[in-house]
């Protein structure tokens, strides 16, 4: 499975690699056949102590606070991300959509799930919307609790995000309160936008309105 995982990042010796969360280097020395340096960033101490390499540079400090703009543009993004992070993490990436070429994360199989979901389908919410409206995304793969030692309690997958030629500007206060009140029409969850003046009917739910519509409704929201 990780020779799988290494196949779909398809690294290059020229590449720029940043791995997020190394842990015991399960994911790192595979990468470290195929490019002669890595960067990693890695909270625990005692975990950074232990993947000491002179072809390695350490940053031991929380991915959720780092400054992914440090690092050159078209850098490539990858990891087995801790699941109870995922969501924010994912969120705090998406700001430096326009400094990478791709990212290629390990993740649970219900986070994958939400980023690809397409509208009006149960999965679909603001993290959809939000990195749908940087990057294209798919799934590549599933991994299961097998591939682990000890097996966790969920499901896995590995998904690919390219950052978009012409990424949609998405007001985040308005996607936020929309998907707040989800279950409420349009008109209810962000009251005051201008549904008339693009088109959109304020009778619709939150989870109907795909990124590119989110987009339009930011352009002269009132809020």
């Amino acid at each position: 499975m990780l020779a799988r995982i290494v196949d779909a990042i398809s690294p290059s010796p020229q590449d720029f690699i940043v791995e997020i969360g190394p842990g015991e280097g399960a994911l790192t020395w595979p990468l470290l056949e195929r490019v002669p340096h890595l960067h990693v960033i890695e909270l625990d101490r005692d975990l950074a102590a232990g993947l000491q390499s002179e072809k390695l540079t350490i940053h031991q400090a929380d991915a959720l606070e780092f400054d992914f703009g440090q690092f050159p543009a078209g850098m490539r993004v990858v990891g087995n991300l801790p699941y109870n992070i995922s969501t924010p993490l994912l969120f705090h990436l998406a700001r430096y959509a326009g400094r990478v070429r791709d990212m290629h994360f390990m993740l649970q199989l219900e986070v994958v799930e939400r980023m690809v979901a397409a509208p009006s389908t149960p999965a679909y919410g603001r993290l959809s919307v939000a990195l749908q409206a940087r990057f294209r995304l798919r799934k590549l793969f599933n991994v299961s609790r097998g591939a682990f030692q000890p097996p966790p309690k969920v499901e896995s997958a590995v998904v690919r995000l390219v950052p978009r030629e012409q990424p949609l500007d998405i007001d985040e206060d308005l996607l936020r309160r929309a998907f707040s009140a989800r279950r409420k029409t349009l008109r209810n969850a962000i009251p005051g936008a201008d549904f008339a003046a693009h088109g959109i009917d304020p009778g619709l739910r939150p989870e109907n309105l795909s990124p590119e519509d989110y987009a339009r409704l930011s352009m002269n929201s009132i809020l």
